[in-house]
């Protein structure tokens, strides 16, 4: 398994079928400059690494919302430079969230295929753990959260304890929400009543259906960018004061 410090090891092959799509549907992506070019290793094979990866799925997530591939790559260009896969995952797990639920059954060998690697019962218990997956009924098959997926899987590599991971979670949870119900309360007293007040409007009906289209990538980047800034500027202070 790749890493960002690594050198990338993925041929497209392998790529495809860790991001679940076709090699066909990879190397659309990078003619229309959504991907980027592969590191050409020994005998001129590209090889690709965890950012591709994690870019890739956050296309597909975007892409699932209805966005447009045009309005795909200017959603990407406005994502701040030099993201690592971990960003982009970040990304792509919020994104994912303003999704109805999509949960999809998978067995074993998916998941493997996923992780690239043969995941223990140790790492599937972790992804349990993170509501990335539960257990059916069935043997050997799991319900997953795709959005999730990816970024679950990446954190059962990471070398901080799977406690720290939960109450993090837990802390992201409880703030996102505080976050989500006083946005979601500005719009209904900012901009729905005042629609309704004006839903006679044919104008202002044009308006707020364009903003509707556009409101939750909108919101969910805003979010990301300035989630990133504060982080960066609390570890800073916290390990400046050490």
């Amino acid at each position: 398994m790749t890493t960002d410090t690594e050198e990338p090891t993925l041929t497209v092959d392998e790529l495809a079928a860790r991001a679940g799509v076709t090699v066909r549907t990879v190397r659309f992506y990078s003619t229309r400059g959504l991907l980027p070019p592969p590191v050409i290793g020994p005998r001129r094979v590209g090889r690709y690494g965890p950012a591709h990866l994690s870019r890739l799925a956050l296309i597909e997530e975007l892409q699932h919302h209805g966005m447009t591939l045009a309005a795909i790559e200017r959603y990407l260009e406005q994502l701040p430079p030099g993201l690592s896969a971990h960003d982009l995952a970040i990304h792509r797990a919020l994104v994912a969230t303003w999704a109805p639920d999509s949960a999809e059954d998978a067995t074993r060998a998916e998941l493997d295929r996923r992780a690239g690697r043969s995941l223990t019962e140790e790492d599937i218990d972790r992804l349990a753990a993170m509501n990335v997956l539960e257990r059916t009924d069935t043997p050997g098959t799991f319900r997953v959260d795709p959005g999730l997926l990816a970024l679950g899987i990446q954190l059962l590599d990471v070398p901080i304890a799977h406690e720290t991971i939960l109450a993090a979670r837990t802390v992201l949870m409880e703030h996102t929400r505080s976050a989500a119900h006083a946005l979601a309360r500005l719009f209904k007293d900012e901009v729905w009543s005042p629609y309704r007040e004006r839903e006679s409007d044919p104008e202002h009906v044009r308006a707020m259906k364009s903003l509707s289209a556009h409101m939750q990538p909108m919101v969910v980047q805003a979010l990301v960018t300035t989630f990133q800034r504060s982080l960066k500027e609390e570890l800073r202070a916290a390990f400046d004061a050490e």
